[in-house]
């Protein structure tokens, strides 16, 4: 393959007032990584229309790939690809505890992150497309990025070609709460298939918690393994394959030592990538505001577990939990507690501006195809299908193959299915 480095500056706040009056518009950097195929010549490289990609997240930042494989391979084959490292991660002014500091005190830096939602993304978008002098292009959504490529088709579908979507269909509107009460459901699903899968994992994740309720353990980042940060360990539930994972690292958890079984060196560094935010914060900061329009989200997933207690960590047996995000993760995760006050004022925040325009997609007429995963523990499957339904000509291609994580399994596949439907117009 070929790479090529973008960089490309937009103004902070898109939608600030504009006139002679007006204050000088702040910008930001935001950067995108182009892939070619290196089967094109480079002439017939220049000539292919461009794909853009919206990754998952919120805060994720763009792969950086060492080849093309899976559905980049599949869509290099027609497609410039451009992997958007989104407005505040990777290398487009990035954020974390060390620079959102520079804005100022806690509510400086809350209303700083404001402009890091998916409006400002896909405003950001359709200036890079301008720069890149691209006609309507094709965008590609996964998860958090599907989301993005609703809001794409609410506010600038005259930018789109196509736009394709896997497990990314949020709900156009209603509040957080009511994704959380669908998710906690399939997350316990999804705990009950894993230990009828594996049976002796079962004793292994209540024996890890009863020590953890009597030993200090304390993981690489120098913060203290608690009950409840090991049950973030469910992420990896969320994957078809990725699941048997977590067998593997339970397996290892354990090793006999002079003083007792203690938890192993290997199954806490394993641990320490799955619950910690260092390198993605405004995962953690952000992921519920992406529910927000006109409401405060208010710490909906911590709100909702009240409605589930045989999620709490003192539960028997334990569950292992999703993609949730909680207060006390400002509190015992050493790199998001600098972030704690602006988090809570994240969560507090009633004003947020609409995502969706529900009447627009109502009325759409790009082609929009969507891969909607029956069991997703992220994104309910019957969340989706509302969304689908209200998305006029939406093709919605439901399949139980697959979990959030598809198109790492088998992206191929599912980009050449999805790229069909939109092209076709039918499933």
């Amino acid at each position: 393959m070929r790479t090529v480095e973008h960089w490309f500056t937009v103004p902070l706040d898109h939608f600030a007032p504009e006139g002679p009056s007006a204050p000088a518009a702040e910008t930001i950097t935001v950067f995108a990584r182009e892939y070619v195929s290196a089967a094109h010549s480079e002439e017939a490289a220049a000539a292919l229309p461009w794909l853009l990609f919206l990754q998952g997240g919120p805060g994720g930042r763009g792969n950086r790939w060492a080849s093309l494989g899976g559905w980049a391979k599949a869509a290099a084959a027609d497609f410039r690809i451009l992997m958007l490292d989104q407005r505040g991660t990777g290398l487009s002014t990035p954020i974390d505890r060390h620079t959102l500091p520079a804005r100022g005190d806690a509510a400086e830096q809350a209303a700083y992150l404001e402009h890091f939602r998916a409006d400002s993304i896909v405003a950001d978008a359709e200036l890079i497309r301008a720069a890149l002098e691209s006609p309507p292009w094709t965008i590609y959504g996964q998860s958090y990025g599907g989301f993005c490529a609703l809001t794409y088709l609410s506010f600038a579908p005259e930018g789109l070609r196509e736009a394709l979507i896997t497990g990314g269909l949020a709900p156009l509107t209603g509040s957080a709460d009511d994704v959380y009460r669908a998710t906690f459901q399939r997350v316990a699903a999804r705990n009950e298939e894993y230990f009828g899968w594996y049976p002796e994992d079962r004793h292994r994740v209540e024996r890890i918690a009863r020590h953890l309720r009597s030993t200090t353990e304390i993981m690489p980042d120098g913060a203290p393994l608690t009950v409840e940060r090991f049950q973030m360990a469910g992420a990896f539930l969320g994957g078809n394959t990725r699941v048997d994972s977590l067998h593997y690292l339970l397996e290892d958890a354990f090793v006999d030592t002079p003083g007792g079984p203690r938890l192993s060196d290997s199954f806490l560094d394993q641990l320490q990538g799955l619950v910690s935010r260092r390198s993605n914060p405004l995962y953690a900061l952000m992921h519920e505001s992406i529910y927000g329009q006109g409401e405060a989200t208010a710490w909906s997933a911590w709100r909702i577990l009240g409605e589930n207690p045989w999620f709490r960590p003192d539960a028997e047996p334990l569950l292992l939990t999703g993609e949730m995000v909680y207060p006390w993760y400002f509190e015992q995760d050493p790199a998001l507690q600098p972030l704690r006050e602006v988090a809570e004022l994240l969560a507090a925040k009633q004003d947020w501006k609409p995502l969706y325009d529900p009447r627009a997609l109502a009325a759409n007429t790009v082609p929009v195809a969507a891969a909607v995963y029956t069991d997703d523990i992220y994104v309910d499957r019957d969340l989706s299908l509302r969304t689908a339904a209200a998305v006029r000509g939406l093709q919605a291609w439901e399949t139980a193959d697959f979990h959030h994580d598809g198109i790492a399994d088998d992206g191929e596949r599912i980009f050449g299915r999805l790229l069909g439907m939109a092209r076709s117009g039918s499933r």
